[in-house]
C-alpha cells in the first residue's frame, strides 16, 4: 500500500470529486469537427496539479483549469 498523502483516501476521494466537476463542466463540449473541444489529458493533469499543490476541496478548481489548462 502506499503511504504517500497524496494517494491517501481523502486525497482519492477530493481527485474523483475534482474530476467529476471538470468533465461536468468541459469533457462533453466538442469544437466544430465534433472531436472533443478540452482533452482529457489536461483534465487529468490539472486535477494532479490540484491535488498536489493540497487544496483541499473543489471550490476554484475550474477557475485554476481555466487560468492553466485553457
Amino acid at each position: 500500500m502506499n503511504e504517500d498523502w497524496i494517494y491517501s483516501e481523502d486525497r482519492m476521494q477530493l481527485r474523483e470529486k475534482c474530476l467529476s466537476v471538470l468533465l461536468n463542466q468541459f469533457g462533453s463540449e466538442l469544437n466544430e469537427n465534433g472531436a472533443p473541444k478540452y482533452s482529457t489529458e489536461s483534465i487529468y493533469s490539472c486535477v494532479h496539479d490540484w491535488i498536489s499543490h493540497g487544496n483541499p476541496n473543489t471550490s476554484g478548481i475550474i477557475k485554476y483549469y481555466k487560468a492553466y489548462y485553457l
